[in-house]
């Protein structure tokens, strides 16, 4: 997301609980800053003052959050090691449950935004374990502290927590109640309040946009911020590349931009077997491996990836759960052969030699 979230649920849920003794306490309203955004809600979005003073006063503040915030998996984990957690066979296993469960809605997503039906179940796996933890903060107390807790991106978080009561507003959800995760972000694509506002989508035409158990919402809402970040359909995302061992220390791997190309990377000693024009964005990735580095070229849809969350070792777990999903719902989609083709198949190890010539 635009919004950086520190890291999934899943996987620091159980170190959250532990970091720290310090308890909870309610935001101090009469505090200048607090009062100072109190003000400019009221002029700016038409918000009772009454209102915003009650509700930020039943806020908690959360020391733990403060403390998640800053040990982040995609900043403390090579790839090898984040691989791990996101890529394995029971999250394959359930996103082939989910994606056979939910082909309709991701179908229709998919025809929607332009973006393969994979990539949308990978995220949803990734963010949320396809829809089962959503998070378990109330989302105005993880915003509240964030917003005037932690100076280093308190504005941005004041703005979250503007557009989450303009959300709950517009949506006429009790802002007390909405659970989310330590960074505020919500529902099965753990949305931020800004993105759940300009990005998701009321695919089911009924009204309203649920982020949380709507999948034709979800699904679509998911597309749509990646075609609204850039996606384009038909196109590759990531590709394995070599690079020239006396060119390795010149070349950065680590900086997500797409300001070099596939000519340019390849005129500084980068070899990716790629049908695309020279000429096209890319991106090189330092993949760090047991072994050493594997290097990657990533494409205008592997940048979108990292628009969700600004990580190359995200958008990387994606690719590589998106292709797992996809390679299992194919074989499960094979139907088994009759009687008469089972007489007729090769005996096991000979299939590579079917139709060769003597």
């Amino acid at each position: 997301m635009r919004a950086v979230r520190a890291i999934k649920y899943l996987f620091l849920a159980a170190a959250i609980v532990g970091l720290s003794c310090e308890p909870a306490a309610a935001l101090d309203t009469s505090r200048t800053d607090v009062k100072s955004f109190i003000a400019l809600v009221h002029e700016k979005d038409s918000f009772s003052k009454r209102r915003l003073r009650k509700l930020l006063a039943a806020a908690q503040s959360q020391p733990a959050i403060i403390e998640a915030m800053d040990k982040p998996a995609e900043k403390a984990k090579l790839w090898y090691d984040y691989r791990a957690i996101f890529v394995n066979e029971r999250r394959i296993r359930e996103g082939t449950d989910f994606w056979i469960a939910h082909r309709q809605e991701l179908d229709r997503a998919s025809v929607r935004s332009g973006v393969g039906p994979e990539y949308l179940a990978a995220i949803l796996g990734i963010e949320t374990y396809y829809g089962r933890l959503t998070g378990s903060y109330r989302v105005i107390d993880a915003l509240a502290t964030l917003a005037f807790g932690y100076p280093a991106r308190a504005a941005f978080f004041r703005d979250e927590l503007e557009q989450f009561l303009l959300l709950t507003r517009d949506a006429g959800l009790d802002p007390l109640a909405v659970k989310g995760s330590y960074a505020g972000a919500m529902g099965a694509p753990q949305f931020m309040p800004s993105n759940y506002r300009r990005f998701a989508v009321d695919a089911s035409a009924d009204g309203h946009i649920d982020l949380w158990s709507n999948w034709s919402d979800v699904c679509a809402s998911v597309g749509n911020y990646l075609k609204e970040h850039g996606w384009n359909y038909g196109e590759p995302v990531l590709d394995d590349a070599a690079v020239a061992a006396d060119k390795a220390a010149d070349l950065d791997g680590r900086t997500l931009s797409l300001t070099e190309t596939i000519g340019s990377l390849k005129s500084k000693g980068v070899t990716v077997d790629s049908a695309l024009p020279s000429d096209t964005p890319a991106v090189l990735i330092a993949a760090d491996e047991p072994g050493g580095i594997q290097w990657r070229v990533g494409y205008a849809n592997f940048y979108a990836i990292t628009r969700y969350n600004h990580s190359a070792l995200y958008a990387m777990a994606v690719v590589e759960l998106a292709a797992a999903l996809k390679e299992r719902v194919l074989l499960h989609d094979v139907p088994p052969a009759s009687d008469a083709e089972a007489e007729n198949a090769p005996p096991a190890g000979d299939a590579a030699r079917v139709g060769a010539p003597p």
